[in-house]
């Protein structure tokens, strides 16, 4: 092992995104329900009350079209403490996760408890909290808390419920990515301006970015190879639609680029040439963004681009599909 595949990187990660879903008119008249304060569940052909109602019930198939009214107070039937919470979490102290299981409903309920974990147990009464102004969401229950002793919880409402088209969630993951030491020993090429690959001892086969073991024979890849910035198209893809983050204005192309004396395509972008062009067996070489902007990461090479090559047989690359 050389010194560079000794020490191993790590970085920060975050992916994030909206995602978006029309709800229907069975998760339409949940939301609906929040935001006039109330839990509206859905009731199934076998009797079965379940918060939030299925859009279709598991047994007959069916759409579930019959709704009845549970809660807002429930029995916590188990929980589980949060200690150190978590970016976008209800709460930024200790609190507790707990499946509650609300009047009137057969089937229990996932939220938040903010209750002192001295007291906390099993079959503890609990009631929702609701936010001051809902707006048809599942976060419109802040919570839940506990119930005191001969409290009748309030149904009050907030309104006319909305009609409800789609439902937008954010969706965040953080994460941190260690890499391994072939990994980092291409990392650490790429900022030298090299692409370091990994050659499998036994099979002879040649891996980039590279691999701990090669897939066809199961044995470590010991071998370390630098490759050339030039390659093949073997398939690719136009990005024609915008999303979150998106750096370059679609169109453009995204495709596995096989690079001479590889084994295994990688992936990169393809500019420089109108997106229509691009084709299967085109020959291209990488292009280098300035030196002082380098960094262990594979956005040193800027993307591919075209060269004054013939385009490759499709017999030289069809094994790499």
């Amino acid at each position: 092992m050389t010194t560079s595949q000794a020490r191993t990187l790590s970085a920060p990660l975050r992916v994030s995104f909206d995602y978006t879903r029309s709800v229907g008119p069975t998760l339409g008249a949940f939301f609906a329900g929040l935001r006039e304060r109330r839990l509206v569940a859905g009731r199934l052909a076998d009797g079965s009350v379940v918060l939030p109602p299925p859009e279709f019930d598991p047994a007959t198939h069916e759409p579930v079209t019959d709704f009845v009214e549970v809660g807002p107070a429930g029995t916590v039937q188990s929980w589980t403490w949060v200690p150190e919470p978590v970016a976008e979490q209800p709460f930024d102290r200790p609190f507790a996760w707990a499946l509650v299981l609300l009047d009137g409903a057969t089937a229990p309920f996932l939220h938040a408890l903010d209750i002192p974990y001295d007291d906390l147990r099993v079959g503890m009464r609990v009631r929702a909290r609701w936010v001051n102004e809902p707006v048809g969401a599942i976060t419109d229950i802040a919570c839940f808390e506990k119930l005191r002793d001969q409290e009748d919880p309030p149904r009050d409402a907030a309104g006319d419920p909305p009609t409800h088209g789609r439902l937008i969630t954010p969706v965040n993951l953080d994460y941190t990515y260690a890499a391994s030491p072939e990994e980092s020993a291409f990392f650490r090429g790429l900022e030298q301006g090299r692409i370091l690959g990994q050659r499998c001892p036994a099979c002879g086969k040649v891996y980039v970015p590279p691999r701990g073991a090669c897939p066809v024979d199961g044995v470590p890849t010991t071998d370390e190879v630098e490759l050339p910035g030039t390659g093949t198209v073997t398939t690719f893809c136009i990005v024609n639609v915008p999303f979150l983050g998106q750096k370059i204005t679609p169109p453009y192309v995204s495709a596995y680029v096989l690079l001479d004396g590889a084994d295994i395509a990688f992936l990169h972008l393809i500019l420089g040439i109108e997106a229509s062009e691009v084709r299967m067996g085109m020959r291209v070489e990488a292009v280098w963004r300035p030196r002082d902007e380098w960094g262990t990461t594979v956005e040193n090479i800027s993307h591919f681009a075209p060269t004054d090559e013939p385009d490759a047989d499709f017999e030289s690359y069809k094994v790499h599909l």
